[in-house]
């Protein structure tokens, strides 16, 4: 099997192809250990999906989060994902000069279908390398929730799977009970 060399990107870099106009900003793309990846379109179901996470956390949490919907996070000098949902600390400037940090995430959240193998193998180990509290994927083929806990590595070391006749409880910013039968089909 032969093996291309392949050029990879820092943050700066990235930010730049997409400045001078050869990545458009409305392409469909994130940068992750340096590479850029095209992200996988969004369905009928995954859109609603997320659509029902952003209105049951906005509903119970109001003020106490700001909600990043498919908006981008800076882990580190060569990672910019995007991912679905993210629970992040309020700030007054509500980000305005910079990107979330792992540190300003409180819950990260991907919603998957075509893309449930990148997610689970390729993104995970990713955020929890850089140390995301807890990350929740919601597997739409299978109708299930699995939750990632206490970062290692490159992986976590809890990890649950859950349907929707289960519930769940968050812990940050403050003690919310979620029905899973909110979320899940």
């Amino acid at each position: 099997m032969l093996t291309l060399p392949r050029k990879k990107f820092a943050l700066e870099e990235y930010h730049q192809i997409i400045a001078s106009g050869v990545l458009r900003e409305d392409y469909l793309i994130e940068l992750i250990n340096g590479e850029i990846f095209e992200m996988s379109p969004v369905g009928f179901r995954h859109a609603s999906c997320v659509k029902k996470i952003n209105y049951l956390f906005a509903e119970k949490l109001g003020s106490k989060v700001i909600i990043g919907v498919q908006d981008p996070i800076k882990l580190n000098d060569n990672s910019e994902p995007q991912p679905d949902l993210v629970l992040l600390k309020p700030r007054d400037d509500f980000y305005a000069n910079q990107h979330p940090t792992p540190e300003n995430i409180f819950l990260l959240i991907e919603v998957a279908d075509s893309s449930i193998d990148y997610d689970r193998n390729f993104k995970i180990p990713i955020y929890a390398e850089n140390k995301i509290k807890e990350v929740w994927l919601v597997d739409l083929n299978q109708n299930l929730l699995e939750v990632y806990q206490n970062p290692q590595k490159n992986y976590y070391q809890n990890i649950k799977k859950l349907c929707s006749e289960d519930s769940l409880t968050l812990t940050q910013p403050e003690v919310i009970t979620i029905s899973l039968d909110r979320i899940l089909f």
